[in-house]
């Protein structure tokens, strides 16, 4: 009997001990990659029933509050599910202001942004569409674009990281078409290269590159765009330099310093223009008068398919727009960021979490301020995964080896096909957070979160440590 008593408690204790540190395997490859376990906060708990007290596989450093980067975004996808509920959805809303005479609308037309985080160009031809079918052909008075859904933003796109025509840093607008980014097609021909739009926008273009050496991994850098608004046409021009023999490129660009009503009244004015409309007036920023009429109206994708769209990819202003919403909801009135920041705060708290060193900015993970432990995300995640939602939770998330963000990791690992995971990338962060199928057919919370100038380098490390957990959970 002594001796039974002392092999159980030899085996509690070795399982205490290898909560307390971390699996061998990954202490080697954070080695490799000159990162020291200091830097990473990690915690794997097993998804067991609710009210279960099995003890975490692993816990490192797990209340350590760490930059999460992008993996913020599944607090405000869980926070968005619970509060707002599956079957919410957005509207954009057109009002007319004046009369209509026959096809020819003596007034001004009224576009309200709703907060749709999903509106893309194609979606806006098909509202611009709508209207047509109300039979209104010529506006005569002026488009008014009316965001007036969340409070006006002071957001600055190239106070992050100084490069503010990249598309991960434009700031949340309640009339967000095509996430105020250009789709721009680059054509190498002989000794020139060429630029035309592939978003719908008249744009006037100045191309004056010169063709030379380079790598073709990063053509982009030696590319400098410049944008401007003239008589309320967006031009472009176009300097710099481009490898020799890189062929046809993709360019994602955002139109800085535009202001989205701006690229927004671009792309309005072409697509009506392509739908035989035509607009005498101007596009200004304004409100719904209480003499207009609704013309028509359009619903977003549901929620589930936002974050679907928003997490797989890892979309900033997405996130940030869904994090208003829940505020807009709450106190119907115009969504504040610091608000919607303080009621998530709130939320997690009831969800009997400690939040102490939790601090939420935007929701995105686009930020050097925001901060949560290994923890208290791993613990959200185990409370989401017993919710009614956990389905659309899950659905959102990349799959391991397979698509999204994480589609080119542990690519080569038994491992992949078996995670859901959300992955967060800053200068000095690599994070993960989700679910991992294990071989044993258990279900775990796994969450690191790594802070240090070479996190970089750890991303492999974190790679192990998923597959570990596949092979011994």
């Amino acid at each position: 009997m002594f001796r039974l008593m002392a092999l159980l408690g030899g085996m509690l204790l070795s399982s205490a001990l290898l909560a307390q540190s971390l699996p061998q395997p990954v202490l080697t490859a954070l080695q490799k990659g000159r990162v020291p376990p200091e830097a990473l906060g990690v915690y794997v708990q097993e998804v067991a029933a609710p009210g279960s007290t099995a003890p975490a596989l692993i816990r490192w450093q797990a209340e350590l509050p760490l930059q999460p980067a992008s993996t913020m975004k599944l607090v405000t996808s869980y926070a968005a599910l619970d509060m707002l509920g599956p079957a919410y959805s957005w509207k954009t809303s057109v009002y007319l202001n004046g009369s209509l005479d026959g096809d020819v609308l003596h007034g001004d037309l009224i576009v309200q942004g709703g907060g749709d985080p999903h509106l893309l160009a194609e979606n806006f031809w098909q509202l611009l569409h709508q209207i047509r079918a109300q039979g209104i052909r010529d506006i005569t008075g002026n488009l008014i674009l009316d965001n007036s859904w969340m409070q006006p933003q002071s957001m600055d796109a190239a106070e992050f990281d100084h490069d503010p025509t990249r598309p991960y840093n434009v700031g949340p607008d309640a009339l967000l078409v095509n996430f105020n980014v250009l789709n721009l097609h680059l054509h190498e021909q002989g000794e020139s290269l060429s630029l035309t739009p592939v978003t719908p926008v008249a744009l006037q273009t100045s191309v004056q590159v010169s063709l030379g050496k380079g790598s073709c991994s990063a053509w982009r850098d030696g590319l400098q765009p410049q944008f401007s608004l003239i008589d309320q046409q967006i031009h472009l021009q176009l300097s710099g330099t481009y490898p020799r023999g890189c062929g046809d490129q993709s360019w994602m660009l955002q139109p800085y310093p535009l202001t989205p009503q701006e690229v927004t009244g671009a792309l309005f004015r072409q697509l009506w223009q392509e739908a035989g409309g035509q607009l005498e007036g101007a596009i200004v920023a304004g409100s719904v008068p209480t003499t207009a009429v609704v013309v028509t109206e359009m619903s977003s994708l549901p929620l589930p398919e936002i974050l679907r769209a928003m997490n797989k990819h890892s979309n900033n202003v997405m996130t940030r727009l869904v994090m208003l919403t829940l505020d807009h909801q709450a106190r119907q009135a115009p969504a504040s960021a610091a608000a919607a920041a303080t009621l998530v705060q709130n939320w997690f708290a009831r969800l009997g979490i400690d939040t102490q060193g939790l601090l939420i900015e935007n929701g995105s993970g686009l930020s050097r301020s925001e901060r949560i432990s290994a923890l208290q995300l791993g613990s959200m995640l185990k409370h989401a995964y017993a919710s009614s939602v956990m389905p659309e939770l899950l659905a959102s998330m990349p799959v391991l080896g397979v698509d999204g963000t994480m589609k080119n990791r542990a690519l080569n690992q038994p491992v992949a096909g078996h995670a859901h995971m959300k992955s967060g990338s800053l200068e000095g962060v690599r994070a993960i957070a989700g679910y991992v199928l294990a071989a044993s057919g258990k279900r775990y919370v796994v969450v690191c979160l790594l802070n240090h100038p070479n996190a970089s380098q750890g991303v492999s490390a974190q790679d192990v440590l998923l597959q570990w957990v596949y092979a011994n959970g």
